[in-house]
């Protein structure tokens, strides 16, 4: 058991964190009821983009991305289609900036039809990612993605898909623990990647520690990170799966310059609201949505139990070939309780937060993982290591190209209907007020059974 500091007795710090926990939920959707569904009036207005693209001079009349009306179709519903015409904009030998741990076909993966997989909505067709035009609306603007390896991942593929463009000597990379920058110099864009796996500070930001059970989160605070996060025109945020290493987390109250001491075990989806709330606050307390946009996407799932989609005789992940073809297929690798922390925090924050649900559709993709096409120690595994999946196949982390693409499309489409529609000059927002969801969170019995607003699908909602 944790010694505690001071004469404070266990069962009054344990009330403290209740009654914390309980404050938070206070603010609450007060008239919802528990099986109300969150409806708003969509945003998009399509003439609205066909005005902005004449202005500005460009004719786009045959891109992909201005037949994608919002108002009609859910990016989150739909199926993965086979399409072996796809030809990604780079690979693991061409894009020299992706991390070894991603890069399948150099750590030998000898299957490629992973990578042929594209989602394909059920109303409308998911604009391709256009690196050029990306560039060009970002011209000037700082793009920075937050969180943990699996944002890096993301992160990553950004970078990759914008660099095959990008023309050699216009480009440059500087790598570090916590803060690393891709730099498109022609048009003086950077595409940043910050290490905060909990989004607050954890004993574990920097020096990494193996063992879960020596976590401590210090769910209270989030400057020490969030002062590299000021002045940055487009935030794109994740926390996860650091938060599910057991069904409780260590949690701390204020300065880690006291010590380790002191630190109390609560369940993990209490410590994530609390630590999740503190992360909204900062943004609600710092950030100029006038100024600059915030995304944030959701759980990725990881896929450790092959029962979940009926292959009793599997190893987690290995050797899976194909996607899951069941519609509405949802394993154990994602936690609907901690997806719904999400919603209710996101609904409460008054500065506007676009969801980008890459969840549901990264369910079927038991096939895209690195498995045991990886890397352990900073060494590929060997081959006995590779022989024995049990232990060594990585089900968390995807294979590049692959999967984050398909996120990066989805945050592109998402990125581009704010850019397009909803301002002149970036800095200059004609529905500053506005947030834009683009995803599914419940079904309406879940929503009863979580107390929570059962989806916000491709809504918008205005704070007075």
């Amino acid at each position: 058991m944790a010694n505690f500091r001071g004469n404070v007795p266990l069962a009054t710090i344990t009330i403290t964190i209740l009654a914390f926990a309980a404050l938070l939920y206070t603010e609450r959707l007060g008239s919802l009821s528990s099986t109300a569904k969150l409806r708003f009036k969509p945003c998009a207005r399509s003439n609205a983009v066909e005005r902005l693209v004449d202005v500005n001079g460009f004719s786009y009349a045959d891109d992909e991305l201005f037949d994608f009306d919002p108002d009609q179709c859910s990016l989150n519903h739909g199926k993965w289609v086979f399409n072996r015409s796809i030809e990604p904009l780079y690979s693991d030998r061409t894009c020299r900036f992706l991390d070894r741990q991603v890069s399948c076909v150099k750590n030998g993966r000898p299957d490629s039809d992973y990578r042929y997989w594209e989602w394909q909505p059920d109303n409308c067709r998911l604009p391709r990612f256009d690196p050029r035009m990306v560039l060009r609306k970002l011209k000037g603007k700082r793009l920075m993605f937050v969180g943990d390896s699996l944002q890096r991942g993301q992160w990553q593929s950004f970078v990759c898909l914008v660099d095959s463009v990008i023309p050699k000597g216009k480009k440059s990379m500087k790598r570090g623990r916590l803060h690393s920058v891709f730099r498109a110099k022609e048009y003086d864009v950077t595409v940043e990647f910050y290490w905060a796996p909990f989004l607050v500070e954890s004993n574990t930001d920097v020096h990494i520690k193996a063992d879960p059970k020596q976590r401590i989160v210090k769910v209270d605070s989030v400057e020490k990170h969030a002062k590299h996060w000021l002045g940055v025109d487009i935030l794109i945020f994740n926390t996860y799966v650091w938060w599910m290493s057991g069904l409780k987390t260590k949690i701390l109250w204020g300065s880690f310059a006291n010590g380790e001491e002191g630190y109390e075990e609560v369940e993990t989806h209490i410590s994530y609201t609390l630590g999740l709330r503190t992360w909204a606050n900062w943004v609600d307390s710092n950030v100029d949505p006038s100024k600059t946009r915030v995304f944030f996407t959701t759980m990725s799932p990881s896929h450790h139990r092959p029962a979940d989609w009926g292959n009793e005789n599997g190893t987690k992940c290995f050797d899976e070939r194909l996607p899951v073809l069941k519609k509405g297929h949802w394993g154990s690798g994602s936690d609907k309780t901690m997806m719904g922390v999400v919603g209710s925090v996101m609904a409460r924050m008054k500065v506007p937060v676009t969801l980008i649900n890459i969840t549901q559709l990264s369910e079927y993709r038991i096939d895209a993982h690195t498995s045991v096409y990886t890397e352990l120690g900073g060494k590929v595994l060997t081959g006995e290591q590779k022989a024995d999946p049990l232990h060594y196949a990585d089900c968390i982390h995807w294979c590049l190209p692959g999967l984050p693409d398909t996120w990066n499309q989805i945050f592109y489409t998402n990125l581009m209907l704010h850019l397009l529609h909803k301002f002149n000059d970036f800095g200059n927002s004609t529905d500053s007020g506005l947030h834009f969801f683009e995803t599914q969170l419940f079904t309406e019995s879940q929503a009863n059974l979580f107390d929570f607003p059962s989806y916000f699908d491709s809504t918008c909602v205005s704070h007075p």
